[in-house]
């Protein structure tokens, strides 16, 4: 049994409804395949991507907006959320290139090697929005480079924000208020750097802050104090998408008004499981990608334009 750690924090005003058990999630913007060159092989992955399937894992019901290109990437992409079960209307096909990232793994550990964005990354759409209107949340994040949207999303819904990396204060500021749930990565974090980071999140807006700090285990922090639990011990066979299984797991649970020592004793056990096969959550096949255009992450990051906000795409339309 885990061994959970609670102390308070200050109380957060905005008291959301509990929804149902099986909450409806719109997870929107960023997907890759995940190519691992010395196997050959290339698995449906990204954030949002690994979120809808997860999620659906879990008991929600999920959909996927976002896009891809009618190649050997975007079909496998395709075909994996469709075998999952994830609602697909919203995904788009757009000419160009799906979206790819080279993994190198390292006794079970990842490193991405490079990447190209292709063509994922995308503004919502009248009917992304719609469906958005009729979930309980969206879950998007840095990966989807749609920041200048997040004030929207969150007047439609519940937003979950993967902030990844990011611990720049004036970022988290920026975001958080927007945040029914801040993700975080900090597996090169302190215990107590983990929680003054969750604490910056909810200083700033955030409801909720998850922080998975790999081995090392979790926190959650919300209304109530942080909650802290131990990772489960497993000898890992590929690490990628854990991170993204735990932070599922736990916005499922928040939207069914679970206690948060249920989430992260679900969630810890979830993410160790993701671990134990290769891929995200599995689905590869035969790497077929033209690496040629291939981009470190910090180049995408430095390179990669924002997607317009919703002001500045109205004006564009009415001039």
């Amino acid at each position: 049994m885990c061994d959970f750690l609670r102390t308070f924090s200050h109380c957060h005003t905005d008291e959301m409804p509990v929804s149902r058990s099986a909450p409806r999630i719109l997870a929107f913007s960023d997907n890759v395949v995940d190519c691992y060159r010395d196997q050959q092989l290339m698995f449906p992955g990204g954030n949002c991507v690994n979120h809808a399937v997860f999620a659906k894992r879990f008991g929600a019901q999920t959909a996927y907006a976002g896009a891809v290109s009618d190649d050997a990437a975007g079909r496998a992409i395709r075909d994996a959320l469709v075998a999952e079960g994830v609602e697909t209307p919203l995904l788009r096909h757009l000419p160009g290139q799906t979206a790819y990232c080279v993994i190198a793994t390292q006794g079970g550990e990842r490193n991405f090697v490079g990447a190209n964005l292709g063509v994922s990354i995308i503004a919502p759409s009248p009917a992304d929005l719609a469906w958005m209107k009729t979930a309980d949340a969206v879950h998007t994040g840095r990966s989807s480079h749609v920041d200048a949207w997040l004030a929207h999303f969150a007047s439609l819904t519940r937003v979950s924000y993967d902030f990844a990396t990011i611990r720049a204060e004036d970022r988290i500021a920026s975001l958080a208020p927007y945040s029914f749930l801040a993700g975080f990565s900090g597996g090169d974090l302190s215990r107590d750097e983990a929680r003054d980071i969750a604490g910056m999140a909810l200083r700033h807006g955030a409801k909720w802050a998850v922080i998975t700090r790999g081995g090392n285990g979790a926190l959650l922090a919300g209304p109530d104090g942080v909650f802290e639990a131990p990772a489960v011990s497993v000898q890992p066979v590929d690490t990628l998408g854990a991170g993204d299984t735990f932070i599922a797991r736990t916005l499922v649970g928040l939207l069914r008004g679970e206690t948060p020592e249920i989430i992260l004793m679900a969630a810890a056990e979830a993410a160790a499981q993701t671990c134990l096969s290769p891929g995200a959550f599995g689905y590869g096949v035969p790497m077929a990608v033209d690496l040629s255009c291939m981009l470190t992450i910090d180049q995408i990051y430095a390179t990669t334009r924002p997607v317009i906000g919703p002001e500045a795409a109205s004006a564009m339309t009415t001039v």
